[in-house]
């Protein structure tokens, strides 16, 4: 039988973290999160949004735990600010959901001068899984689910030019930035299974699904037609994006998942259907690359993952 909402665990007890938990396949991963009895940190860079979305889970499930913070992944300074808040206020975290993200923009810069497709989908979770280590090691059983894309497979690594400094093509770039998703994921898979760490790193891809991710970059650039192209094709294509955050869900949450695993929706070039174990591209076993991106990675953010050294 296909793995379904109603399959989800009892998350009683448990500290839950959604990075774009206000809108998209994280506000669904949020929802569901909460009505199985999870505490839940939507983690979101538009605070009064995200205390809109806080409110309407209450009201749907008047006994969830359910809270927002303030969190710009394309800014370091705010990542630290994240990380320092949530270890003073929680105990534990059970599970990190990496799942934020910008697609395709036109060239940008965060405010630490990273290309913005890799600095807030790569650097800014890489910056926040290494800060919040400490939370999820000092967990039984805790789990970091990176959402990454099947564009990772048009993507190359390009350590001599990783910001794009010498060219520039968005879907090169945002490409680019979730190969480096399932790099890190698989790095940290790693290096925690080396050193026999109870923490679960997986990732994850919500096929082809209908959200607002797919209009920033059109409204960015003001265009109507290319907007429009994306309402056609959504409405043609796209699954919804509750069924978009089914392998989110599943990453985070089924008993067969184990550390390194990848899941995908069931359907014809997983674009849509119910999570399975899938296969990423070639280039996500090329272990030579993903230690020197992780390198690079602790050099450009500052955060060193201490406790995996050695």
């Amino acid at each position: 039988m296909p793995w379904t909402t109603d399959d989800l665990p009892d998350l009683s007890g448990q500290t839950l973290v959604v990075t774009g938990g206000n809108s998209g396949l994280g506000l669904h991963t949020s929802r569901h999160f909460a009505r199985r009895g999870g505490r839940v940190v939507l983690a979101c860079r538009d605070l009064s949004k995200a205390k809109t979305v806080v409110e309407s889970i209450r009201t749907e499930h008047p006994d969830a735990r359910v809270e927002a913070l303030e969190l710009d992944l394309a800014n370091l300074a705010s990542v630290r600010g994240f990380a320092d808040r949530f270890g003073s206020e929680y105990e534990r975290l059970d599970v990190l959901c990496n799942n934020a993200g910008v697609m395709a923009l036109p060239h940008r810069r965060t405010a630490d001068g990273f290309e913005m497709q890799l600095g807030t989908n790569h650097l800014g979770h890489f910056a926040l899984t290494g800060l919040l280590i400490g939370r999820l090691l000092s967990t039984p059983g805790a789990r970091v689910v990176t959402v990454s894309s099947t564009a990772h497979k048009a993507g190359r690594i390009r350590l001599d030019d990783l910001q794009r400094e010498r060219s520039y093509a968005r879907w090169s770039a945002y490409a680019q930035s979730k190969l480096a998703n399932l790099h890190f994921a698989f790095e940290l898979h790693r290096r925690l299974e080396a050193r026999g760490l109870d923490v679960t790193s997986v990732a994850c891809h919500p096929g082809y699904a209908d959200t607002n991710l797919q209009f920033a970059a059109p409204r960015m650039q003001g265009s109507t037609l290319g907007e429009r192209a994306f309402q056609v094709m959504n409405r043609l294509f796209a699954q919804s994006a509750e069924m978009g955050a089914l392998p989110t869900l599943y990453a985070a949450t089924a008993t067969a998942v184990r550390g390194g695993d990848y899941i995908g929706p069931d359907g014809f070039a997983e674009n849509r259907g119910h999570p399975k174990r899938v296969r990423p591209s070639a280039r996500t076993r090329d272990t030579e690359t993903a230690a020197r991106l992780w390198a690079i990675s602790e050099e450009l953010t500052g955060v060193r993952y201490e406790a995996l050294a050695g």
